[in-house]
């Protein structure tokens, strides 16, 4: 089996399902609240470790009930947390949505990680030394950073979620050229590389460091730079009622599928339908399919 360490945000999520998202100053109801894991980093170990990979986290949270509960959630799924920080009378990381299940679509509030940064013990740079793979979010460029420079000085590969940005693109730049599978939401993109079109920026980054350069575009699919020029893959129809964590999912799925044979093609529909499953049931990680149920819808 293979390994991932995942290392960035691990939050937790209350999920307000709502009638309808009310313009500013208004009011609507909110019909159901459900509480659940999530954190783009966190999700996608979860979906990796739950579709065949050995799932392990390296972050930070508080030893107050949030933190407890992300935690439980985590270990709940299988991840190995030892290497999980627990900082005292920190705040640990949560968010708002709103969900509209009529729509299938979330607003997100974010509170945002005010913890120190990872201390990196030899245990931490242990776990990254033995996995297979490392993964990384934006969330915390400081922490991603220490560890991408640990996967490199061993000779992991690494693996970056390029959708958290940091206001000096410059920064975004340098962590999505160290990757060796980078893969965008639809915005990042064309911002990080300067560039007019999401073509021209999925080709520049392939040709400056990254070996698999991906942009997903929401219901749009994704874009793919393969055997030097871009492909388009559709995204799978589903009904929808929440979109929250897809594209952590996608990551999860992605991952799980290609670390097993390097099938980049077949690993995009794996994890296109991954993401398009999850959006079928509210919160990041419930909806996340097991890999009979995407083998059976392929």
């Amino acid at each position: 089996m293979k390994i991932i360490t995942g290392v960035g945000a691990a939050v937790l999520d209350h999920l307000n399902l709502i009638e309808d998202y009310p313009k500013e100053d208004g009011s609507t109801h909110i019909t159901q609240i459900i509480c659940q894991g999530g954190g783009a980093c966190a999700t996608a170990i979860v979906a990796a470790h739950r579709l065949g990979m050995h799932g392990q986290m390296i972050t930070t949270i508080g030893d107050d009930e949030t933190g407890r509960m992300i935690l439980d959630g985590l270990d709940q799924e299988g991840i190995d947390t030892t290497m999980v920080e627990i900082v005292p009378d920190g705040i640990s990381p949560h968010s708002e949505i709103m969900v509209n299940p009529q729509t299938g679509t979330r607003t997100k509030f974010v509170c945002n990680n005010t913890l120190p940064p990872i201390a990196w013990n030899k245990d931490q740079i242990d776990q990254i030394r033995n996995s297979d793979l490392l993964h990384v979010d934006g969330t915390r460029y400081d922490n991603a950073m220490a560890a991408i420079k640990i996967a490199k000085q061993y000779g992991i590969p690494v693996s970056v979620d390029g959708c958290h940005m940091e206001e000096d693109k410059e920064l975004n730049r340098s962590m999505a050229l160290e990757a060796d599978i980078l893969i965008m939401n639809a915005r990042y993109p064309k911002l990080v590389a300067k560039t007019a079109t999401t073509e021209e920026a999925l080709a520049f980054f392939a040709a400056n460091g990254p070996k698999v350069v991906i942009s997903t575009q929401g219901t749009n699919g994704c874009l793919a730079w393969i055997d030097g020029k871009v492909e388009v893959f559709p995204a799978y129809s589903v009904k929808a009622v929440d979109s929250t964590g897809a594209g952590d999912v996608f990551h999860g799925a992605f991952l799980a599928s290609y670390m097993n044979d390097g099938d980049v093609r077949r690993a995009i529909r794996y994890a296109s339908i991954a993401a398009a499953l999850k959006c079928t049931q509210v919160g990041g990680r419930a909806g996340i399919p097991t890999d009979r149920e995407i083998v059976s819808y392929l």
